[in-house]
């Protein structure tokens, strides 16, 4: 899954470690989502997208050719 995590978080100045501060999670979830390494959990990918203020579709976007 591709997603805008890095992009956002870097337009608002904040480090992976401050991202992950404040949606409650580590400096490496935040590494591993923005590398597309790790898929975060609908709960994760819902205090992402409200945090950034917009709809998960916006933030992450899914890969439907690989299936």
């Amino acid at each position: 899954m591709n997603n805008d995590v890095r992009a956002r978080r870097e337009e608002r100045g904040l480090s992976q470690a401050g991202l992950a501060d404040e949606v409650g999670v580590t400096r490496q979830t935040i590494n591993s989502i923005e590398r597309g390494r790790y898929d975060p959990s609908l709960e994760l990918a819902f205090r992402l997208a409200d945090f950034f203020e917009c709809r998960i579709e916006e933030l992450f976007h899914p890969d439907l050719d690989e299936e």
